[in-house]
């Protein structure tokens, strides 16, 4: 009879262990809920608004329920609070709001993206939300890539939402879902309908690629040909505002890599110092030099028409400063309120094109300094996130790890792009900056924490201890 010791070479092999298919359905709708956050508009030019109004909220149900089965250790008292009070104060604002069907309309989306945020940052690990993230960009890119493809191969021309063929040329280019440039050279728009959007999910699909790389994922030639395709989309979408995000991503990830590297005490001081220079030096260059950089960009030095913009929304929000006139995130043009309030290429605006501008209407003081501390909460977390070594004992020689550069990185690209669109304050704007932030705070060591522990046990994994 065969008799089998406990040596290596003559142990008999064990196979790895293998995720629950309960687990593995998770991991698969949390990857559906990032799509739909990453895809935005996209939902709504294909199915129209009450389609997708029916889908996110039945997401929102969906994870609640999961939430309620799954119930996966959480730490009350660790939850991103200024981000809940951002949520009351803006629930608060019901009783004054100068539009009140806008504002429990928008409310809902609020709730929505926040619940969903909460939701997948809880229930997976770090890596699996590294993971997750990366499999939902790689949808959006792809899928945005193959419908400009399919509109310049199969419809030959520009596309309206509905995937409906206009029989005349709109009235303005900005109607259109596609405009079919993908072979002329001209700005494309993805599944979005919008360049702006497109170069934005395009910038943070190469940060998670690059960042899963970092990580030594598997398959690292494909994510290779990702971080290509992402980039083409970046240019092509020719997005100033995604370009200068990139500008400070660069500059951050340098900053971050450089006070890894401190050895000294004090030596950090060093690189705060030069950091802040570069910083404050960067930005009054770029508006003193904005004529020539935006028209390098083929863009206009007011952020094109977005200056008028923010001139008629102050001057509105300066009526109410102190506690806005309602929340309305974004602004529904079926309301009065908003119908041909602010008119660009004939459409009726939906946004101020600034966060703090948005936000000061809306909530007033009070809202931009809750918004305020929100951004600083998180900031402050990512960032020390990113450049401390994992430390929970005496031990201080603990690795690096590439996937707590993400949060950080994501940071910059949400307050750059905050300065010329309001999109931060909806869809994955919101949900990244409220699901890293819970993130960090539930599990400040990447592989440590209630909820990387619940998901190892899901998996049929023993509970271990922090090494």
């Amino acid at each position: 009879m065969a008799v089998h010791s406990k040596h290596p070479a003559s142990a008999p092999p064990t196979a790895p262990v293998r995720e629950k298919t309960g687990h593995l359905l998770l991991r698969g709708w949390c990857i559906l809920v990032l799509v739909l956050a990453l895809g935005g508009t996209a939902w709504v030019n294909a199915f129209g608004e009450t389609v997708a109004a029916v889908g996110a909220i039945a997401s929102g149900i969906l994870s609640v329920i999961l939430w309620v089965v799954v119930r996966p250790p959480v730490q009350w008292r660790r939850l991103p609070w200024f981000a809940v009070a951002y949520v009351a104060w803006a629930t608060a604002s019901l009783l004054w709001s100068a539009w009140p069907a806008t504002t429990a309309l928008t409310l809902l989306l609020l709730y929505i993206t926040t619940v969903q945020a909460l939701f997948v940052g809880t229930v997976l690990t770090w890596a699996e939300l590294v993971r997750a993230v990366a499999s939902a960009l790689k949808w959006v890119i792809g899928l945005s890539l193959a419908f400009e493809l399919w509109v310049s191969l199969f419809i030959g021309g520009p596309l309206l939402p509905g995937f409906i063929i206009p029989s005349e040329p709109a009235a303005d280019p900005i109607l259109y879902w596609s405009r079919d440039n993908l072979f002329d050279g001209g700005r494309i728009q993805g599944i979005m309908g919008n360049a702006n959007l497109l170069g934005s999910v395009a910038l943070l699909a190469i940060i998670v690629f690059a960042v899963r790389l970092g990580a030594r994922a598997p398959r690292r030639v494909t994510l290779w040909i990702w971080i290509a395709v992402s980039a083409y989309l970046l240019v092509r979408s020719s997005s100033a505002t995604a370009f200068v995000a990139g500008a400070m991503v660069v500059v951050v990830l340098v900053t971050v890599l450089l006070m890894r590297r401190a050895r000294r005490p004090g030596e950090r001081t060093r690189y705060y110092i030069a950091y802040a220079v570069i910083a404050i030096g960067g930005g009054i260059t770029l508006w003193t030099l904005r004529d020539t950089i935006f028209g390098a960009l083929g863009r206009d030095s007011d952020l094109t028409g977005r200056e008028q913009i923010w001139e008629q929304v102050l001057a509105r929000a300066n009526e109410h400063p102190v506690i806005g006139w309602g929340f309305a995130t974004p602004w529904l043009p079926s309301d009065p309120a908003f119908d041909r309030w602010i008119v660009d290429h004939g459409q009726t605006v939906m946004q101020a094109h600034n966060v703090w501008v948005d936000v000061y209407l809306q909530l007033g003081a009070i809202g931009v300094a809750l918004l305020g501390l929100v951004y600083l909460a998180f900031v402050w977390r990512a960032w020390f996130f990113a450049v401390d070594r994992p430390r929970w004992d005496l031990r201080a020689d603990r690795p690096y790890s590439a996937l707590t550069l993400l949060p950080t990185l994501v940071g910059a690209v949400v307050l750059v792009q905050g300065f010329a669109e309001s999109t931060p304050l909806l869809l994955w704007g919101w949900m990244f900056v409220v699901m890293f932030g819970a993130k960090i705070k539930q599990s400040p060591h990447v592989g440590v924490g209630p909820a990387e522990q619940s998901a190892a046990i899901e998996r049929g994994e023993p509970a271990k201890q922090a090494p």
